[in-house]
This record gives C-alpha cells, sequence and structure tokens, in this order.
C-alpha cells in the first residue's frame, strides 16, 4: 500500500489544506485537529500515518478497535465516531478519551455510570442531525438545549462540543449551511451560561467537505479515504 499510496505525503496535504482553510478566515491552524478515521484500515497504514504525525484515531466499532488500541503501540489518542449502543458504554469508556456521537439521554446516562465505575470523567460530544434524515443518528436542534442541561448535571460526563454529518454533497459549498448551523446552535447554547459548561469542540467535516467545515468553525475533522485511501468493500 505504501508504494501505490503514500500516506505520509497525504497526511502533509491534509495538514497544509486544513492551515490554509484556517488562516482564510483568521483562525490559527493549532485549533483545529485531524481525526484519522481509521474503520477498517489495516494497520500497516495506520502506523504508516501516525509516523508521519497523525495524533488521534476514530474508530466506528468497538471490537475492531479493542483489537486495534491492544497491539497498536503508538503515542495516540483514541476517539469513538461512530453509533454506540447503550450496553457497550463500559467498554467505551475504558477505550476511548472522547465519544462524538452521543445521542440520546439514555446513552448518556450508560456513560455516567461506566465512568463513575472505573472514577473517570468521560469527555463527550452531542451529535446533531441537522437535517433531519431518518438514516442517521442525532437529536434535532430543538431538543439540543435540554440534553445537554441534563447532560451537564451528571457528575462522570463532560461535554465538550457537538458534532455532526451533514447530507451528502458533490459541492462542499452546499454544505456550509449545515455547519454554520452547528456552529450556531453552539454558539446559542454556550451563551446560555450555565456554569462550568465549555463548548469547545465542533466535530464537523469529511473528506469532501472538511475545508467548508473548518471555515465554519470545526476544531476536529475526520477524514479517512483522503488519508488512508478507498477502504475494501
Amino acid at each position: 500500500m505504501s508504494q501505490s499510496y503514500p500516506i505520509e505525503a497525504y497526511y502533509h496535504t491534509i495538514m497544509a489544506s486544513i492551515a490554509a482553510a484556517a488562516r482564510r478566515v483568521g483562525r490559527e491552524p493549532a485549533e483545529i485537529r485531524l481525526v484519522g478515521a481509521s474503520k477498517t484500515v489495516d494497520l500497516a497504514r495506520i502506523r504508516e500515518a501516525v509516523a508521519a504525525g497523525l495524533a488521534i484515531l476514530g474508530e466506528n466499532y468497538l471490537q475492531e478497535a479493542r483489537q486495534k488500541i491492544a497491539v497498536l503501540d503508538a503515542p495516540v489518542s483514541w476517539h469513538f465516531i461512530g453509533h454506540l449502543q447503550s450496553n457497550k458504554a463500559n467498554a467505551a469508556v475504558r477505550l476511548f478519551d472522547l465519544i462524538h456521537s452521543v445521542d440520546r439521554l439514555s446513552l448518556a446516562q450508560a456513560l455516567n455510570r461506566a465512568a463513575a465505575n472505573i472514577n473517570k470523567v468521560q469527555d463527550v460530544l452531542l451529535e446533531v442531525n441537522l437535517a433531519g434524515e431518518a438514516s442517521k443518528s442525532g437529536i434535532s436542534s430543538t431538543e439540543l438545549p435540554d440534553l445537554i442541561r441534563v447532560c451537564h448535571g451528571l457528575s462522570h460526563l463532560r461535554v465538550r462540543g457537538l458534532m455532526a454529518m451533514p447530507p451528502w454533497f458533490a459541492d462542499p459549498e452546499q454544505a456550509r449551511p449545515y455547519f454554520k448551523k452547528l456552529r450556531i446552535l453552539r454558539d446559542q447554547v454556550q451563551s446560555q451560561g450555565q456554569p462550568g459548561l465549555e463548548l469547545v469542540e465542533l466535530s464537523m467535516g469529511m473528506s469532501g467537505d472538511y475545508e467548508v467545515a473548518i471555515e465554519e468553525g470545526a476544531t476536529l475533522v475526520r477524514i479517512g479515504t483522503a488519508l488512508f485511501g478507498s477502504r475494501p468493500h
């Protein structure tokens, strides 16, 4: 794979694009972190990316992530970016530094209990379904303030921001209104002034639209194909 798909070169190209997108809107490139979406990616390619400088790996499936974490001896942060079942909460809080996809109160409560069991405060993002797509997870924007309020009161959960996956468009500019909406939602909730609530993260943007997402405020961009190449079918 390394000969036909130079992951190190693609990593540096993506990082340069991230920096350029940030500077276009007066942001510091260091504000944005690249999450390598490594679902189904083999360990050899992951190691190439980590050697190039990748510091965060994002996984969608617990069992796959558990196997990789057990054998990949690398100083990386592990994020969970897929749909999470409540009965997997115990494993999730043991494996991941940040869970991007909390989309319901029952899951938040399960994570809080699991984190309490190991004396951990689990960092999470709340996933918002911006377009109301039935095929995607996430709460509605109208439900968001109440969920944040309740989650913020859970002693072993720390809400760090929001996550979204807008509809797919061939033209990334068409995704811009959704990214902007997530940023506005975050700012609205933050302005309500709940003591101790710091919504610093916006996880949005993927391989085809991450530059637009950064221009609209993304702090975490989840990039798979542009970094690792096409996944096996």
